[in-house]
């Protein structure tokens, strides 16, 4: 099974999402509750689209 992106409603009936790798494990998710599901689906889409991107920055090396 590959990672996935599961989107669901939280108590408070807000739209969030998480990213599922294929072993069960969640490695991300939005933090925040989205109104909308639309909303929650762009914030998905801004993940897959700027995540290849993103630069790594190692604050460990203080």
């Amino acid at each position: 099974m590959a990672s996935k992106f599961e989107l669901f409603k939280d108590k408070k009936g807000e739209f969030r999402w998480r990213l599922v790798a294929s072993n069960g494990q969640t490695i991300a998710d939005s933090g925040e509750g989205y109104t909308t599901h639309a909303n929650a689906i762009n914030g998905i889409e801004s993940v897959k689209k700027n995540a290849p991107v993103a630069a790594i920055v190692d604050l460990s090396q203080t």
